[in-house]
């Protein structure tokens, strides 16, 4: 039966892999926190004074909410359709800014995360490999031949009896 990447014996190997990289990387999303902030890259741009300070996002819905107006009232206006791009543009970087990632837990955990998504993948390429070519030689074999010797040099010459030196 024919493996992972057509090769023998390595079906296996690759379904214990992808267990390991799929447990590692839930338990790493499992861990990370995510928050929102005050300011966003537009909003916080602002500043924290006078009318530019804003806790809501409120305003920046405006160049969204006129283009959904004026594309009711007709599609064909070019300009709604750039200021509707532009409005969603702006929404969604503003929302993207305003997150924050932190890991909440403790080194070794976050080790064993890495180890676990690491040994898995390992696993998986090295399942694509033949089962025969994944075996280490046979160190003992190969230590009691003696080297093989090329030589370009011209044969010993022979003594009296006919035999070479």
């Amino acid at each position: 039966m024919k493996g992972s990447g057509g090769t023998e014996g390595g079906l296996g190997m690759f379904v214990v892999g992808f267990i390991l990289a799929v447990l590692g990387l839930y338990f790493f999303f499992d861990s990370v926190r995510v928050r929102s902030d005050m300011g966003g890259l537009i909003s916080g741009a602002f500043g924290g004074r006078g009318l530019g300070q804003t806790t809501s996002m409120g305003i920046l819905f405006v160049p969204f909410l006129i283009s959904v107006i004026a594309l009711f009232q007709d599609a064909t206006r070019r300009w709604g359709w750039v200021l509707l791009y532009v409005g969603l543009a702006v929404l969604v970087i503003e929302v993207l800014s305003r997150i924050h990632f932190f890991i909440d837990g403790k080194l070794t955990h976050l080790l064993g995360m890495m180890l676990l998504f690491g040994a898995g993948v390992g696993l998986m390429l090295r399942s694509y490999r033949e089962a025969t070519a994944s075996r280490p030689p046979n160190r003992e074999a190969t230590a009691s031949r003696p080297p093989k010797r090329e030589s370009t040099a011209s044969p010993p010459p022979k003594d009296d009896h006919g035999s070479r030196a």
